[in-house]
């Protein structure tokens, strides 16, 4: 081994084919490991990456499009039992019961007879049972609808409730103060429906509203 002047007692060996050139021992073969090696961790941190957002991004694609876990059996159970109990229970929150409700019943109609038959009716269902007689002259032979219901503010939730005792109904809402509904029966009625039906009517007319497609669980 040469050690060339000026290089401060440290070994080199020559190589190459045309000239001689001075590199040291090892060198580069140190350089190739080191940069293969960082190629290699490069490789590796992208690929998990990767992976890391796929999972991520599907998570996230599930939740945005409003998918919820599944209730387990009791859960289920508890939500069909407790549908069956509203389903059975009298009126809902909010809505008076028959006893609470008076109703002015009046005919405009030609058929002789209607108001009385229909109050009879009701009073059969609850209801509280004020005038019976001739519609007024504003709408005697003027109601082309089975029936027009007319009530106040106060009345909001006695219309609703009369309303579902008969197909077709009207309402018409006027400034009296009481709670207290006119019952004014026009050329398309026929009859009120019956019990079961209107208590479905009622079920149907209260039912809250679903949630949005894309609601949180």
């Amino acid at each position: 081994m040469l050690t060339p002047p000026g290089l401060k007692g440290k070994q080199y060996r020559v190589t190459g084919n045309s000239y001689p050139r001075l590199v040291p021992p090892n060198k580069r073969r140190r350089r190739i490991v080191a940069l293969v090696s960082t190629v290699l961790v490069v490789a590796v941190i992208s690929w998990g990456a990767v992976q890391l957002t796929d999972i991520f991004g599907s998570a996230s694609r599930k939740l945005s499009a409003g998918s919820c876990p599944a209730a387990s059996p009791s859960a289920s159970k508890a939500s069909a039992h407790g549908a069956g109990d509203a389903a059975a229970s009298p009126a809902p929150t909010g809505v008076p019961k028959p006893q609470a409700v008076t109703v002015n019943v009046y005919n405009a109609t030609t058929r002789p007879g209607l108001a009385g038959r229909t109050a009879d009716e009701l009073r059969k269902r609850g209801f509280k049972v004020g005038k019976v007689g001739n519609a007024p002259a504003n709408l005697d032979k003027k109601v082309k609808e089975s029936v027009r219901l007319i009530g106040g503010p106060s009345g909001s939730k006695a219309l609703l409730l009369l309303g579902t005792h008969v197909k077709g109904a009207k309402t018409t809402p006027d400034t009296r103060k009481d709670a207290s509904v006119d019952f004014v029966i026009g050329n398309g009625f026929t009859a009120l429906l019956s019990p079961a039906q209107a208590e479905k009517a009622l079920a149907a007319a209260t039912k809250p509203s679903p949630k949005p497609s894309g609601a949180h669980c």
